[in-house]
């Protein structure tokens, strides 16, 4: 069957989804430089990870990243942590404090931040206020403490693996932590008020000095720090004021650099991933697939569905969105639909659920996880089937539409009758009574009959049609009804 021909192709596009990474190697460099500017989404994801791998494909001992953010997508913070701790070069980052920049790494920025091996700030910059937050219909929300709970914890672990004050990380997202200043046996540190008094003891206990100091984040609050801060209670470790000074200061002289720029591919697949256009290509792609599978052969409409929804799963792929189930529900989901449009009559459990299975990995496609755990998933996931489910009944409206309005356009003649049966070219109605003389004839079908077919009677051959019952070739079958040239039959078995 050619309508296998969309399988094959579909397979060998979408199984290299692995992820994005630069066939071309890099020329040597000691330092790599990634900015990290503007707000954290989806998009930024796809640049550090293309970023990270030209760093180590350069051989580069460190890479700094250039942070300017207010903050972001919870998701993709989290995304990003995971790939600066996952890279085997020294990962820092910088807070610049540019005339173009806003000096801050706030929110997502911070988690971003602590998930470095080092903290650098430039004079005049800031860090904190990392309370996850996300986007509903009523505007930015502050999560709900299940959410605020998971990101206290992965600062919490990230300030334990990087060496930071983990009091400060966890004020950083949770307003509920208040920060005191202490002295203990000389060294500023930051302590949180329900544990002050047992480190005090402790302290004492082991004839160390501990001096309680002022309040630095109040109960209700979020903690913020500013560059000299960050540096006073050994959360950085320094403030340089520009790039030469951070050289100096991590003993590098005079150090080949590399800086990552944001390329046409990148934007690109930003906007593929939008909502809107997303929409649009899921109703194309579907469009296309249905006029593919019920015509016969294989030709544009294939060719465009395969190239849509391979610029979909592609596209997400790169986000690190898609992986093997994915792509088996696309698949099964247009097994099931070709299965039910030429092997079964009607349209029923094979049509209904590979229409679901194809939403559920377009739907899949768009985010990291399956079922939403915290209120940010929940209201990624109604986006997201908002999305599909705006593609898939465009697609069908479009579709219906298109037949309709255009049905002598190449790729609709294939779908739809343009022949006709005039009187002039010798065509004839039969007379009623002949027709009705033919009731009760019994014959066999010649073809299968799914609704419509051929089927002898007599030593003739007729067209003739069910009333929506699938009967295979060669089966037994008696003309129950006749109108004007249409003749109705049944399996014999089944009439009295």
């Amino acid at each position: 069957m050619n309508r296998t021909v969309i399988l094959i192709l579909l397979f060998s596009v979408l199984t290299p989804l692995g992820g994005y990474s630069d066939s071309q190697p890099e020329s040597y460099s000691d330092v790599y430089i990634i900015p990290i500017n503007g707000d954290i989404d989806r998009s930024l994801t796809i640049f550090l990870r293309r970023s990270i791998d030209a760093a180590e494909q350069t051989g580069a001992g460190s890479i700094i990243f250039e942070i300017n953010t207010f903050g972001g997508r919870v998701d993709s913070a989290l995304q990003i942590a995971t790939l600066i701790g996952g890279s085997d070069a020294e990962t820092i980052a910088y807070i610049p404090a540019l005339p173009e920049s806003t000096g801050v790494s706030w929110s997502a920025g911070a988690l971003i931040s602590f998930s470095c091996d080092r903290i650098y700030m430039a004079p005049g910059t800031s860090m904190g206020a990392a309370a996850p937050v996300y986007q509903s219909s009523e505007g930015m929300q502050t999560a709900e403490e299940k959410t605020v709970s998971a990101v206290r914890a992965q600062m919490a672990a990230l300030a334990e693996k990087n060496g930071y004050p983990k009091t400060a990380a966890l004020a950083m997202v949770d307003s509920d932590i208040e920060l005191i200043e202490a002295e203990i046996n000389g060294r500023t540190v930051l302590v949180s008020a329900d544990e002050i008094e047992f480190i005090k003891e402790d302290t004492e206990a082991q004839n160390g000095t501990f001096k309680k100091g002022k309040t630095i984040s109040a109960k209700g609050k979020l903690l913020t720090l500013t560059a000299n801060e960050m540096l006073k209670y050994g959360i950085s470790s320094g403030a340089p004021a520009d790039r030469e000074e951070l050289f100096t200061m991590l003993e590098l002289d005079n150090p080949e650099t590399a800086e990552a720029e944001s390329t046409t591919p990148d934007r690109l697949i930003a906007m593929v991933t939008g909502s809107a256009l997303t929409t649009i290509l899921i109703m194309l792609g579907l469009g296309a697939l249905y006029m593919e599978i019920t015509s016969p052969g294989f030709g544009i409409p294939g060719t465009l569905a395969i190239i849509i929804f391979a610029i979909i799963f592609i596209a997400n792929g790169m986000l690190g969105y898609v992986g093997s189930l994915e792509i088996l529900l696309f698949i099964a989901g247009i097994v099931l639909l070709i299965v039910e449009i030429f092997l079964i009559p009607g349209f029923g459990a094979a049509g209904i659920s590979g229409i679901l299975l194809i939403a559920a990995s377009l739907l899949l496609s768009q985010q990291g996880f399956i079922l939403p755990e915290f209120e940010w998933q929940i209201e990624l996931l109604k986006r997201n089937v908002l999305t599909t489910g705006a593609g898939i009944f465009g697609s069908i409206i479009i579709t219906a539409v298109l037949i309709q309005l255009f049905p002598r356009i190449g790729v609709f003649n294939r779908l739809i009758l343009q022949t006709s049966q005039l009187q002039e070219d010798g065509y004839s109605l039969q007379p009623g009574n002949n027709l009705e003389a033919k009731i009760g004839k019994t014959g066999t079908s010649l073809t299968t009959l799914r609704p419509s077919g051929k089927a002898e009677f007599d030593g003739f051959t007729e067209v003739v049609e069910t009333d929506g019952e699938y009967i295979e070739e060669g089966a037994d079958v008696v003309i129950i009804a006749a109108d004007s040239n249409r003749l109705l039959v049944k399996r014999l078995t089944e009439v009295e």
